[in-house]
């Protein structure tokens, strides 16, 4: 079985609320705004209430701090500065497709992530 380039889901065992939904969808938007820190509030605060959220707030997270580690190393190295683009370019198209799954009420993996936060 080959995977997804744009990540794989699955359905949760029990479906979430349309509240649910909404905040799940805010943990991805947020990055938007405010990368590491809108899905880091999201999950402490709804870590506890409900698992679907909290999956969703930690598979965003770890996606962002992803992000930060690899544009970290690519400004760090001077051919790597000329990529930053494309790594902002996929990084848009991920939190997109991620959204959208999030608002259909599906447990969504980013690709090439590292989970830091389990």
């Amino acid at each position: 079985m080959q995977p997804d380039i744009l990540g794989t889901e699955e359905s949760p065992a029990i479906p979430p609320t349309s509240d649910e939904k909404t905040m799940a969808l805010l943990s991805h938007l947020l990055t938007f705004f405010f990368p590491i820190l809108g899905p880091l509030i999201i999950y402490l605060v709804k870590k506890d209430e409900s698992s679907f959220v909290a999956y969703h707030a930690k598979e965003s997270l770890n996606f962002q701090i992803t992000l930060f580690i690899i544009c970290f190393l690519l400004f760090i190295s001077i051919v790597g500065i000329l990529l930053l683009w494309a790594v902002g370019i996929i990084s848009v198209i991920l939190v997109i497709v991620a959204t959208i799954r999030a608002s259909e009420g599906k447990l969504y993996k980013y690709p090439f992530c590292i989970r830091l936060i389990k």
